[in-house]
C-alpha cells in the first residue's frame, strides 16, 4: 500500500484531492491543514509520496519542503500552488522539490502525477 501526505490549508482542496486519489487503489491518505503539522505526520506517516500548499499558515510549504528534506532527502514532494509564480516554482524545485502543480489542477492530471512518481 503506497501513502501519500496532502498538506493544505484549504479542507475543500484536502477533501478534493483525496476523492480524485480514491480512484487508485492501494492508497492511504494523511492529512495536514499546516506545514507544522505536515512534518509531524511525514515523520508519522513515512509517505510515499507528498503534495504540499506553498500558502499555509505556521509554515509555509517552501518552510516545510526543507524540513522534509532535511528529514529524508529523497522525499517526493510536489508543490502545489493556486500562484503561478515562476520564482516560486524555481525556487521550490532549486529546493529539491521533485515536481509542481498548479491548481486548480485535473483530477486525470493528479492522478498522472501521481501514477509517475510512486512507479519509480
Amino acid at each position: 500500500m503506497s501513502k501519500i501526505l496532502v498538506a493544505d490549508d484549504a479542507t475543500f482542496m484536502r477533501l478534493m484531492i483525496r476523492q480524485i486519489l480514491s480512484r487508485r487503489e492501494s492508497i492511504e491518505i494523511c492529512e495536514a491543514e499546516n506545514g507544522q503539522v505536515a512534518v509531524e505526520l511525514f515523520q508519522e506517516c513515512k509517505p510515499d509520496l507528498t503534495f504540499l500548499d506553498i500558502t499555509m499558515p505556521i509554515k509555509d510549504g517552501l518552510e516545510t519542503l526543507q524540513e522534509i528534506l532535511t528529514l529524508n532527502p529523497q522525499a517526493k514532494v510536489i508543490m502545489c500552488s493556486a500562484v503561478a509564480q515562476e520564482k516560486v516554482v524555481q525556487k521550490a524545485i532549486e529546493m529539491g522539490a521533485t515536481d509542481f502543480l498548479i491548481k486548480p489542477f485535473r483530477a486525470n492530471k493528479l492522478l498522472e502525477t501521481v501514477n509517475k512518481y510512486l512507479r519509480a
